[in-house]
């Protein structure tokens, strides 16, 4: 009976042991060597009402230096734009409900729709009909995004590029911890007034061509749990269970021999 225990127990222990295939990324790639080719799109992102923006409008003197005539809406340098998400907020220009960019001297300007460049030339041409050799920046400060669940260090991240894939965003996380799935991995993502959901799988060669694989601002990366972590939290439960079963078939066994002896 003993055996039988250590048996059950060992089996137990096996099943909620993590393998190397488990613990891989992209593991059905080619193993033969030499490059693979994926088709995958980089999105634009297209700014949405209360998204914050940065803009800059500088024009030449005639001594041919750059003079500021618009930097949001601190006279504050570049450096202290970008030295917390608060500063940010402060310094740069929210979209209204109605998508609306409202810039001092350039009056408001219909963002809502179109992507970075769209608005960098759009605001190119109001300071074109007011300065002479007006040069326009534009950079979207709101670029945040949220990685929770099974990661090292779950929490909401700023990216400073123009792209970001959910690779990089897991990376900034720290990484999948032990407990969590690569082969469950949900994106949420707001779009307008609804919300998008993907399912992708971190295993898989496919995720390179997932609309998923480049993230938006404001999305949100779950790392679902294992089932090993499931398994291992179990783990007493089981292990109550076999001992349970095991004593009373011990007790019941020893009672029939006991029985069989005094009856003979």
């Amino acid at each position: 009976m003993k055996r039988v225990f250590l048996i059950s127990l060992s089996v137990l222990i096996m099943s909620g042991c993590a393998t190397k295939k488990d613990l891989a990324y992209l593991n059905n790639l080619s193993e033969t060597g030499g490059e693979g080719y994926f088709t995958m799109e980089v999105p634009y992102y297209k700014i949405q009402p209360r998204d914050v923006l940065y803009v800059s409008v500088k024009t030449q003197t005639p001594e041919g230096s750059l003079d500021e005539v618009l930097m949001s809406r601190s006279s504050a340098s570049s450096s202290y734009l970008m030295q917390n998400e608060a500063s940010q907020f402060v310094s740069g220009y929210s979209v209204d409900p109605q998508g609306m960019l409202n810039v001092p001297l350039l009056g408001e300007i219909p963002v809502a729709g179109k992507d970075i460049y769209e608005i960098r030339n759009l605001i190119q041409t109001h300071a074109d009909s007011l300065f002479r050799h007006a040069y326009v920046e534009v950079r979207l400060l709101s670029y945040k995004f949220t990685v929770i669940g099974e990661v090292r260090t779950p929490g909401t991240y700023v990216n400073y590029n123009d792209q970001l894939t959910v690779l990089e965003a897991i990376g900034r996380a720290g990484g999948i911890s032990d407990a969590g799935s690569r082969r469950e991995i949900l994106v949420v993502r707001p779009v307008d007034k609804k919300t998008l959901t993907y399912k992708i799988n971190l295993q898989d060669k496919s995720l390179l061509e997932s609309p998923a694989y480049f993230l938006s601002p404001n999305d949100v990366v779950i790392v679902q749990a294992s089932s090993k972590k499931i398994f291992n939290l179990n783990l007493p439960t089981y292990t109550f269970i076999v001992t349970t079963v095991s004593s009373a078939l011990t007790a019941t066994i020893l009672y029939l021999h006991y029985f069989n002896t005094t009856s003979n």
